[in-house]
């Protein structure tokens, strides 16, 4: 026997006069400066010859990898993504005519040093063929601003039920279940993007070093939810 629409969802625990029961909503919102923040290199070559762009590809990996590595704690992951060296082919003539070979290399450096960050994206501005994304800002998964959020929203749900048992002139009695936001197919409402969305880019060599970039971390928001249920003394209506 198939079960219906209305089988199929989970019982709600409905309170009695004895017990009645009380359904919140506690939500939290935390404004916080970000702890890390990542770039993303992109090292490029270009030659006629295969060997001549792989060649310069190395070695320019090698040295944006050794200028990212120069700044020791600062620089707390680093990481070599996608690799690639493509041929471009002629547009006219007859057959297939290599006319040069692009080599790439992508980087991803995540740093937790701020300061550094403004001169080491700058640093690499500087190097041939190079391009730098980012920053993104971000909180580490085990911040301890989500415990916070977390608390505080659970803090919340308590203090709106017991609002609401104060204007029946009652108090609660128990607490009859604590859930998150999509714990019991609730449709949860998405929260606000914590990464930031700003970014940059820069190409090619400059004559003089150039000064560090003056960057502003941008706040991170955290959000909360979670639904609780609450028996209460009854009221006297």
């Amino acid at each position: 026997m198939t079960p219906t629409a209305e089988q199929s969802q989970p019982a709600l625990p409905y309170g009695t006069p004895e017990a009645p029961r009380i359904a919140v909503r506690g939500e939290a919102h935390l404004e916080v400066d970000p702890e890390i923040a990542r770039i993303g290199i992109t090292v490029a070559a270009r030659g006629t010859d295969r060997r001549e762009a792989l060649t310069d590809l190395t070695r320019r990996n090698t040295t944006a990898l050794d200028l990212i590595k120069s700044y020791g704690d600062a620089v707390e992951h680093i990481e070599t993504g996608t690799y690639s060296i493509s041929p471009e082919l002629t547009r006219h003539g007859r057959g297939e005519r290599i006319r040069a070979y692009h080599g790439r290399v992508h980087i991803t450096a995540e740093l937790t040093d701020f300061t550094a960050l403004g001169e080491l994206t700058t640093r690499l501005a500087d190097l041939d063929l190079t391009r730098i994304d980012g920053p993104w800002w971000d909180l580490r998964p085990d911040s301890p601003s989500h415990r916070q959020a977390r608390q505080q929203a659970v803090r919340e749900a308590v203090q709106r039920a017991r609002e609401y048992a104060e204007a029946l002139g009652t108090t609660l009695a128990a607490l009859v279940e604590l859930a998150d936001i999509g714990a019991e197919n609730t449709p949860s409402h998405p929260a606000a993007p914590g990464r930031a969305m700003r970014s940059m880019s820069f190409a090619g060599a400059a004559p003089e070093e150039a000064p560090p970039l003056d960057l502003e971390p941008q706040r991170q928001h955290i959000h909360a939810q979670v639904n609780a249920r609450f028996t209460m003394a009854p009221p006297q209506l």
